[in-house]
């Protein structure tokens, strides 16, 4: 099933926002039905592949059949951009100047290898596309030349499964559901549960270094990737022979992350945990978001560590956005502070042991506990965020997120700095904001913060929103947080990821794109700028 051309996911589980939040926006933000209705799939004006029959052959050969290079409007409209907020801003305005002249369905790691030299032969540039769940223009490439979306569906498979090593090897097109299912199947899981989950590949994940609600359990995907193969333009690279190695600088961490700029990502091998046969989630309320970080970050240094940890500030916790499905109901939870999440995930003996400790902690920091009831609301609402989103949007909202990451003893001033940037700069434009965070992700050395912003949408919504991303970004900057801790870098954060990786660390990236793909055919602007 493919997603939703104009939003996020299955149409059939959009619910429309209650009149009641309805109400609130128009009276609380000066939100306004949009001025006009979205254009139908049907009304989008296409223009033809402008791919010469030559072109066509050489991909259709290079995948085996016609049939796996499609240049149909429909198909090809499905795979223009991501879906970030201006993503479908423009696509819903029936703006497809990012439209791939065509998509191509390999089937093997040779079919990608394939595909590059037909590419390389006629001049086309290449964006790997799994999911297309990008957020920060990651299938948007410099239009410099034609592209073609390489979709990476049909490489689906569940390759090889070490029970012994507990480890596996995925095909990259593989969605994360049915990984989960093919995994089950075998007794294991790999604990990666982003927000994307339901729609997102294994290929993207170990593109986009994506870390999954349960990381303080399971860890980021990039902690669970132990090899990998990549298709190049100049060849295959393969990469990892053990867990851990002293041979040298480590391949595997300079291609994750990479985003398709520097090869094709065909098989993962990754590391394995035994199924959970106990799942626990529960809440806490702190008085403050202050009081909440440090009991979170006592938990994170000093254990026990939950699997999942969560924290969300006041803003967030009186509008209920940690349970969305609670928002505007007539029985959402008693609002007040901050509301935490705690999971835990494992054996029975496990889980209570972790439970007990944990909660000692959390109570000496300040915290009480309301019950398994807001803990489970989150878990089942856990996937979403983006349907509310969309819905914002139906109503003529301006609804949008951005995250970064910082050592503990900046949170504090990185939370301050990036919840003004986004207040002033809306407001001055005359659409003063709700601006939510909550801490998404902890480590023992500090955690990220991931921001939702809603208001009205503006004349332009997407020039709107465009110089408040640019002071966001500015202020993570100056506030000593990184650009990104897992949406990516794409082509919205590349220019703020160019400055923190530094003139030097920049030239070592692009000394490794040009020996990679000395034509620049890949991904090109997404990442590091063309040359």
């Amino acid at each position: 099933m493919d997603m939703l051309w104009s939003g996020w996911g299955d149409p059939a589980q959009a619910t429309p926002l209650p009149e009641t939040v309805i109400g609130l926006l128009r009276d609380l933000l000066g939100v306004k039905p949009a001025a006009t209705a979205p254009v139908t799939l049907d009304e989008i004006p296409v223009p033809e592949s402008p791919l010469t029959g030559e072109a066509l052959a050489a991909l259709a050969g290079a995948v085996g059949d016609e049939a796996h290079v499609r240049t149909d409007a429909e198909t090809r409209i499905r795979h223009t951009r991501g879906k970030s907020t201006p993503d479908l801003l423009r696509i819903r305005g029936g703006d497809v100047t990012d439209v791939p002249a065509a998509v191509v369905l390999p089937a093997s790691h040779d079919d990608v290898l394939a595909v590059l030299r037909a590419c390389a032969a006629h001049g086309l540039a290449l964006v790997p596309f799994g999911g297309g769940t990008s957020v920060v223009g990651g299938l948007a490439p410099e239009r410099r030349r034609p592209f073609v979306a390489l979709d990476l569906r049909r490489m689906d498979g569940l390759l090889a499964l070490d029970p012994v090593s507990r480890t596996a090897t995925l095909q990259p097109g593989l969605r994360a559901p049915h990984a989960e299912a093919l995994l089950a199947e075998h007794g294991f899981t790999l604990g990666h549960f982003p927000q994307s989950y339901e729609w997102a590949t294994i290929g993207g994940f170990a593109a986009a270094r994506s870390s999954g609600q349960a990381s303080a359990g399971y860890g980021r995907f990039d902690e669970m990737v132990l090899g990998f193969t990549l298709a190049t333009p100049e060849g295959t690279l393969e990469a990892g022979r053990a867990p851990r190695s002293a041979a040298g600088p480590d391949l595997r961490q300079l291609v994750l992350g990479s985003e398709g700029a520097f090869g094709v990502i065909t098989s993962v091998t990754v590391r394995l945990r035994p199924l959970p046969r106990t799942r626990v989630y529960e809440g806490w309320r702190f008085a403050s978001f202050e009081e909440g970080t440090a009991a979170l970050r006592r938990l994170a240094q000093d254990g026990p560590r939950p699997t999942v940890l969560r924290l969300s500030d006041e803003t967030e916790t009186l509008i209920g956005l940690a349970q969305p499905d609670a928002i505007g109901a007539p029985d959402a939870p008693e609002s007040a502070g901050c509301q935490a999440i705690a999971g835990y995930e494992g054996t029975a003996e496990d889980v209570a042991h972790r439970r007990e400790l944990a909660a000692a902690v959390l109570r000496e920091c300040g915290g009480t506990y309301v019950g398994e009831e807001p803990g489970e609301r989150w878990a089942h609402g856990r996937y979403s965020a983006p349907y509310l989103r969309d819905a914002l949007l139906d109503a003529g909202a301006f609804a949008e997120t951005l995250e970064t990451a910082a050592f503990w003893s900046r949170v504090p001033e990185l939370y301050a700095a990036v919840r003004e940037a986004l207040t002033t700069t809306l407001t001055e434009a005359g659409t003063p904001p709700l601006v939510m965070c909550h801490i998404s992700h902890v480590y023992e050395n500090g955690a990220s913060l991931y921001f939702t912003v809603v208001s009205a949408q503006g004349e332009d919504p997407v020039a709107h929103w465009a110089p408040v991303k640019r002071a966001a970004g500015e202020a993570i900057l100056a506030a000593g947080g990184t650009i990104s801790h897992h949406h990516g870098v794409g082509t919205d954060h590349r220019d703020w990821y160019v400055r923190e990786a530094g003139p030097l660390g920049v030239e070592a990236l692009r000394a490794v794109k040009r020996r990679l793909d000395p034509a620049g055919l890949l991904n090109p602007g997404v990442l590091l700028p063309s040359d």
